[in-house]
């Protein structure tokens, strides 16, 4: 488990306004699961986790419960960047801490899709 960072608790209580924690993880199967199914993104763009997390452009509503799909453009390079963070809640074991589901580089199509079809829950101003 590495620590990733922290989130603004206020800003993702448009998913969920029950988080317990601002604390933000990456498990080492999720990581294992990131490169074997996005190669090379996790190794090249790690170090963006943490700005993602914390300075997201858009957060969008995810299918799943409690969970955050994240957008974010890094404006030193153009690349945009979609996140899952798993929320957690009280109904939550209480030693769990926000966890980075899944990661990965998108195109700008894919940006422009998501942001076109799917419910924005925050938008940066």
């Amino acid at each position: 488990m590495i620590t990733i960072g922290r989130i603004d608790i206020e800003k993702y209580k448009c998913v969920t306004p029950n988080i317990t924690t601002d604390e933000v993880i990456i498990t080492d199967e999720r990581i294992a699961h990131i490169r074997e199914r996005h190669p090379y993104d996790y190794d090249r763009f790690c170090a963006y986790l943490p700005q993602i997390i914390s300075e997201p452009d858009y957060i969008i509503e995810d299918r799943r419960p409690y969970t955050a799909m994240v957008l974010k453009e890094i404006n030193e390079n153009g690349e945009r960047f979609r996140l899952s963070l798993r929320l957690v809640t009280p109904a939550d074991n209480q030693e769990f801490k926000n966890s980075i589901l899944t990661f990965l580089k998108i195109r700008e199509k894919e940006w422009n899709r998501l942001i076109n079809n799917k419910v924005i829950l925050y938008k940066k101003e």
